[in-house]
This record gives structure tokens, C-alpha cells and sequence, in this order.
């Protein structure tokens, strides 16, 4: 059991997930469950405001030339396969988009953040009813098992990085990415 707290507590040393905003009270103990739902959170947001801020007409842009880069628009088509994909996991349901290429198949703006936030509503189940115990709690991986709170810091990650690529595009548009629009101005 200790070995599985390890490998969880590892992937969450490692990930650059910021958490809370406000710093922790004094005294406050976050447990695993509560450090995942938090890091959900944030990133949920900010994927959601910045596919909701780049215009229509941008769905398609890709910051370079390169044809194997994904647009804009296909960004949150990934993240949602990646969402259905591994929430279905965590969930034990099947994937309801299994056999669905969102990326080559969604075309607008609208398609595209009905398929982020369908994703979201489908993962929201598995991040809010995450307890500490049933974090370190096995699931079918693949052929093997991992910790839930394993998999779900996964997603995290993987969101993470994502909203770390939507960022450039937006910069490339002149917009100011959301989780910028939140700091803090400096005094």
C-alpha cells in the first residue's frame, strides 16, 4: 500500500498543476482527493475560457506552417478523447466516444466546446467522488491495474500541458491567455 501512495505522491511532485490560488490556511491538511479535485478545477477553467475567448474564425489556426500540428479548434478535441477515454477508465463505464475521431470529425467552434464540455461533465463524476481511499484504489489499466489517483493525475497533466500549447496560440492572436487575465496585478 505504501508502494502506491509513492507512485501517486511522485506524479503529483512531479506535474506543475497550480492548485489553489490563495495560499493554504495555516493548519489545513489536503489530502489526495481534495489535491486532485483542486488541480481539476483550475485547468477545467482554464480550458474552457480559452477555448471560449479565441473567435470562430481562428478554430483552424495553427501557430506555424506545419501540417502535423493540430489547430486550435483540435486542441480541445484531444483533450476531450483523452477525458472520455480515461474517465471511462476510472469510471469502469464505457467510453461514448470509443471508435470517434473528434479531431478529424468536429469543425466549429461550437462542436468543438460541446465536445470539451460534454468531456468535463463526464469527468466531473470521477474527480468529485474521489476519496482518498478510493484514490489509491486499483483500476484496469491496459492489461495491468493503477491507482485511480494515479490515473486522474494523468489527465491533470496531460490538460496542463494542452492548456500550456492553447496558450501560444492565443498569444499568437493577441489575446491574453485566462489563468494571465488572473494574476494578480504587482503592487
Amino acid at each position: 500500500m505504501k508502494g502506491h501512495i509513492l507512485v501517486v505522491g511522485a506524479a503529483l511532485a512531479i506535474s506543475t498543476i497550480p492548485l489553489f490560488s490563495q495560499p493554504i490556511p495555516a493548519g489545513m491538511k489536503v489530502g489526495l482527493a481534495m489535491y486532485l479535485q483542486a488541480g481539476y478545477g483550475g485547468v477545467k477553467a482554464d480550458l474552457t475560457e480559452a477555448a471560449e475567448m479565441m473567435p470562430e474564425s481562428d478554430y483552424g489556426f495553427r501557430p506555424a506552417a506545419a501540417p502535423e500540428m493540430r489547430t486550435f479548434g483540435q486542441l480541445f478535441a484531444h483533450v476531450a478523447e483523452g477525458q472520455f477515454g480515461t474517465c471511462a477508465t476510472v469510471r469502469g463505464v464505457p467510453n461514448p466516444v470509443a471508435g470517434k475521431s473528434l479531431e478529424r470529425d468536429l469543425k466549429t467552434k461550437q462542436e468543438f466546446t460541446k465536445a470539451l464540455a460534454d468531456s468535463f461533465a463526464f469527468c466531473d463524476e470521477a474527480f468529485s467522488t474521489l476519496t482518498d481511499t478510493t484514490a489509491i484504489e486499483f483500476v484496469r489499466l491496459g492489461r495491468g491495474e493503477v491507482v485511480r489517483g494515479a490515473v486522474l493525475t494523468g489527465i491533470l497533466a496531460h490538460n496542463s500541458e494542452m492548456y500550456g500549447i492553447a496558450t501560444v496560440y492565443l498569444r499568437a492572436k493577441n489575446l491574453v491567455p485566462p489563468s494571465t487575465k488572473r494574476q494578480p496585478s504587482p503592487k
